[in-house]
């Protein structure tokens, strides 16, 4: 099928990422007319190749991670290969949940653009004009000079930076179109929006009350006393260290449509209550999880 999504998760996001498949099908009026794929990254051997080996990370040199929350990520440039350089692409990370159809995001007008995505919001789309590469329309036919394997290992020769990769700083501006940052609405939940993307991980719905497991930023090119301050912090108490736990999400209404989602998911046999269970063993969901499926109201109709 010449019209795919692709959902990017790895061990810890999995759960997320069945959620976000099986939402995409349900709130379509046209699941015939496109696939959808989950790429776990435990299929690519060669991220795990790297592990522990450091690469280029906005100035900085850091140490790979696969075990990492986000490790994931730069799955995200690997559609137009895995579709043979044809065709239509939407990827998204495993936090993202459509809302509306994302049929008409894949069939929409893309004006000759090669990419369409929505800017990222505060600080790193304002003044370091960083794009959110977390949901991206592609025309796969025209990024042909993605070789995601050969990319990623340039990052650990130090040629190429990790975040001006994933914000998209490495493809010519005139090629990339924005989209209505309704079809990646940064935890915000109206009647406008079509993909709900809990971005804020600290408050994602499925892991309150659980360590913190992801790595926030190090920036150090130009002043930026927080990114030293994070630098110490991880060489003195570990990748982790007083990181703290995950807090609920402030939106009610968020979390209740994640558990929504996850409840018909259960309900059909998509994840089993033993799977969340294990996942709640190894830290990877809130260990009151089916307490709160049991409590969430079910969703309205598609």
């Amino acid at each position: 099928m010449d019209h795919c999504v692709f959902i990017q998760t790895n061990h810890k996001q999995y759960i997320g990422a069945l959620v976000a498949e099986y939402a995409l099908k349900r709130n379509s009026r046209h699941a015939d007319k496109f696939d959808v794929r989950i790429m776990h990254m435990k299929d690519y051997p060669f991220f795990q190749a790297k592990e522990g080996q450091l690469y280029l990370r906005d100035g900085a040199k850091r140490t790979w991670l696969n075990d990492d929350l986000q490790s994931f990520t730069l799955t995200r440039f690997m559609p137009p290969e895995l579709m043979g350089y044809q065709g239509r692409a939407v990827v998204i990370d495993p936090d993202v949940f459509a809302v509306g159809d994302v049929w008409e995001l894949l069939s929409r007008d893309m004006e000759g653009k090669a990419i369409m995505c929505r800017p990222r919001s505060g600080r790193k789309g304002k003044v370091y004009g960083c794009l959110a590469s977390s949901v991206m329309l592609l025309d796969c036919a025209k990024l042909t000079h993605w070789r995601v394997e050969e990319q990623f290992n340039e990052m650990f020769e130090f040629k190429r930076d990790y975040m001006d990769w994933i914000c998209v700083k490495l493809e010519p501006r005139e090629t990339i179109g924005l989209l209505e940052n309704e079809w990646n609405d940064f935890d915000k939940l109206t009647e406008k929006t079509k993909m709900l993307h809990t971005t804020k991980r600290k408050t994602q719905p499925w892991k309150t009350g659980l360590p913190v497991d992801f790595r926030p930023p190090e920036r150090v090119r130009g002043f930026s006393p927080q990114g030293w301050i994070q630098s110490l912090r991880r060489k003195l108490f570990g990748e982790y260290g007083l990181m703290g736990h995950y807090k609920p999400h402030p939106d009610p209404n968020q979390e209740r449509f994640f558990f929504g989602l996850l409840k018909e998911c259960v309900e059909k046999g998509i994840v089993t209550e033993e799977m969340i269970r294990e996942q709640m063993r190894l830290n990877h969901v809130r260990h009151d999880a089916l307490e709160v499926l049991e409590r969430t109201p079910p969703l309205a109709a598609a």
